[in-house]
């Protein structure tokens, strides 16, 4: 946690990418947010940008519904800067993912920052 922490504190922008497990972010990038709980006081006020980047294998528009909101929770709380979300449903495998609007998206949301 000590090199993401650096890496987090030396950078402009955090982007959160995970696939959709049960409607929420991986146990594993939970596990590295919830550990932000210990520098919280560096992270507020320092202008970081963020992004979210996910994929779920499920279509329906409402599949993500927990995890922005979890998501948008985080901004707020830490005082992020968000630069948006690419929402990738439909996305259960890296072909359906290649086929699908998603990667220009993202692309397109990357190369506007």
């Amino acid at each position: 946690m000590g090199g993401i922490k650096r890496a987090l504190l030396n950078s402009d922008m955090v982007v959160f990418a995970t696939p959709l497990y049960y409607y929420g972010m991986t146990a594993q990038l939970k596990s590295v947010v919830d550990r932000f709980c210990s520098f919280n006081s560096s992270l507020h006020g320092k202008g970081l940008k963020s992004a979210l980047l996910a994929v779920a294998w499920n279509a329906d528009d409402w599949t993500s519904g927990s995890l922005m909101a979890h998501y948008n929770t985080l901004v707020r709380y830490i005082g992020l800067d968000d630069k948006g979300a690419v929402l990738g449903y439909g996305c259960g495998t890296p072909s359906m993912t290649k086929r699908s609007k998603y990667p220009v998206e993202a692309y397109a949301l990357g190369k506007n920052l």
